[in-house]
């Protein structure tokens, strides 16, 4: 039944992710990947929330696992990061794995804390 959960999390969370990206990224005309960080940092804080949040683990496996699993992407990330390096763009690359990284952790703590804060 769990993995049943993860696989109907995902094929929410994964077209989900790419119809984001695109829509972001339309709206930008820099090299830098908003569509990825944005989806990147919206599943962070999300998954955040779940874990800060007493669940149960279906509804983990559902959410977290499959939908926050399939909407972020780490295998995108580095490769846009590597596209940016081949393509010249060194300073764009070091910012998109900074800022990810710092931004991924911050949106995790904010929906974390926001959680708990919520429960009271």
């Amino acid at each position: 039944m769990t993995v049943l959960l993860i696989a109907l999390g995902a094929a929410v969370g994964a077209p989900l992710r790419y119809l984001t990206d695109r829509a972001v990224q339309s709206r930008h005309s820099s090299a830098f990947p908003w569509g990825t960080f944005s989806v990147n940092v919206v599943g962070s804080l999300l998954l955040g929330v779940l874990v800060g949040w007493p669940v149960d683990p279906a509804v983990g496996a559902l959410l977290g696992t499959g939908f926050c699993g399939a909407l972020t992407t780490y295998s995108t990330f580095s490769y846009e990061t590597l596209r940016l390096t081949k393509g010249g763009n060194r300073l764009l690359a070091l910012a998109n794995v900074l800022g990810s990284v710092a931004a991924g952790l911050a949106a995790a703590a904010v929906g974390y804390a926001l959680a708990r804060a919520l429960l009271g």
